[in-house]
């Protein structure tokens, strides 16, 4: 009986025993998984910078005759020294604005990685290191069809990140971001990858977004996705938010998205994208079967430009692109996005479905910057670029017209922004011809480019107008 109770006694103890082991190993894979995060966030910190980008103020509404063209404000209120302003009186100074965000450099001689949003406006840029030192830098390059900017500043031997190959990123796996949020510096949050290869999101041109719960908040625009590894996997875009702060969904732009991005604008200051010149449509059961095509995935050309490297090739409107160099298209902006990465006179294999046969199709990529000259020229001188109308960009700029050009940028106090031009504008005429498409834009917009003045007739919701632009 005494051995018995004995043993009896034993039992809660021995479990009592098991129960602490357990707690203590699983105390001490928390200690070491926190610790991972600790050494991730020393060794990154460093090299995270906190920018201000100082922007010129727009017009303030204190004086609405700001907001009107010179030639009205003369007919109407008696020119400038009219009944609204004072004889005498010096004009008001306009504050500067300021956009705040963070990089990271990604070379030791100065370069910052960084969103085009944060740099794009910039009259000023102020780069404050860790440690609180504060330089001027100079933009490098920009690509608004990402968000990405390539700054940098004086002198060598900087801290740098490494960027890593987000191909091989998992869902589920940790990461961590670091950022300024609300000019917070240094601000170390960790999270999960949600899910990878977001698109139409209507974010950026171009999108390919890594989602991740890790806190992001306004000023983290710019910041690094880091790996446990230590290796950047994303830079920090965007968040989903109503009220402006973290929701638990952010995006960033992939590490491999980044590098190329990044590499070309070091190099020459701007992105050449390939081209091949085919709008591209989703598929769904029911288009893919009116199509005889027995599932959904793949792109349809629903349309493809003349003499475009598409064409040349003989890409025709209805064919259904099912693979670009063996590999498969699971949506429009996989085949999208490679091909805009792809360095002009690459060669890429295309498998194509047409009338119930599949065969391969070689197509020769072009360069977009054959596309972008006129719009560089309408860009420097009156202050705006243009796009065709199509059901995609139509429904990007929120209208509902089929033809015509839709404004896609417009430059701060350019003469097309003083004149109440927005992105989303459709141009429906110029110099009173109608405007079908980008190519009748073209003819129209040249003489008036060669003449310094240009009659345009635009549609902004449901308002038609006639404006003039006249080039300095």
């Amino acid at each position: 009986m005494i051995r018995k109770s004995y043993l009896l006694a034993l039992i809660p103890l021995l479990a009592l025993n098991s129960f602490d082991v357990l707690a203590s190993d699983s105390i001490s894979l928390l200690k070491q998984t926190s610790k991972g995060f600790t050494t991730v966030a020393k060794q990154a910190i460093p090299a995270v910078v906190f920018i201000e980008s100082e922007i010129a103020s727009k017009p303030s509404i204190e004086n609405p005759l700001e907001l009107f063209q010179e030639d009205f404000f003369n007919r109407f209120f008696g020119g400038p020294s009219g009944p609204l302003q004072n004889p005498g009186q010096a004009p008001k100074s306009r504050k500067p604005q300021y956009i705040h965000g963070t990089g990271f450099f990604i070379t030791k001689d100065g370069y910052i990685l960084t969103n085009n949003h944060v740099v794009a406006e910039a009259e000023k840029i102020t780069v404050s290191l860790n440690g609180g030192k504060k330089v001027t830098a100079k933009v490098i390059g920009n690509d608004p069809g990402t968000d990405l900017a390539v700054i940098k500043i004086e002198g060598n031997q900087y801290p740098y990140l490494v960027l890593g190959d987000s191909d091989i990123l998992d869902v589920g796996e940790w990461v961590i971001a670091i950022g300024n949020p609300f000019g917070l510096d240094a601000s170390v949050t960790v999270g999960v990858v949600s899910a990878k290869g977001r698109s139409q999101l209507h974010i950026t041109d171009f999108e390919d977004f890594i989602q991740t719960d890790a806190a992001i908040n306004p000023g983290n625009s710019g910041g690094p996705l880091l790996s446990l590894d230590g290796e950047v996997v994303g830079v920090n875009t965007a968040i989903v938010s109503n009220n402006g702060g973290h929701m638990g969904i952010g995006f960033a732009v992939p590490s491999n998205m980044a590098r190329c991005v990044m590499e070309k604008l070091i190099r020459s200051g701007s992105v050449n994208r390939g081209y091949v010149g085919v709008v591209l449509q989703p598929l769904n059961e029911d288009l893919a079967a009116s199509f005889g095509l027995n599932k959904s995935s793949g792109a349809l050309a629903a349309e493809v430009a003349k003499g475009s490297p598409a064409d040349l090739a003989g890409l025709r409107q209805g064919d259904i692109i099912l693979s670009y160099n063996n590999i498969a298209i699971e949506n429009i902006s996989t085949l999208r996005n490679a091909i805009s990465l792809m360095d002009p006179g690459t060669e890429v294999k295309l498998m194509i479905f047409r009338e119930g046969k599949t065969f391969p199709l070689t197509v020769k990529v072009g360069s977009s910057v054959d596309l972008q000259g006129h719009n560089e020229e309408l860009y420097g001188k009156f202050g705006f670029e243009v796009d065709e109308v199509n059901s995609e960009t139509a429904r990007k700029a929120g209208v509902q017209e089929s033809k015509g050009v839709v404004v896609t940028k417009v430059a701060i106090n350019s003469l097309a922004d003083k004149a109440g031009i927005k992105p989303g504008t459709v141009i429906i005429a110029v110099d009173r011809i109608p405007v079908i498409n980008k190519e009748e834009f073209d003819k129209g917009i040249k003489k008036g480019l060669e003449n310094k003045k240009v009659l345009l007739l635009i549609k902004q919701a449901n308002m038609t107008r006639f404006i003039t632009l006249k080039s300095e």
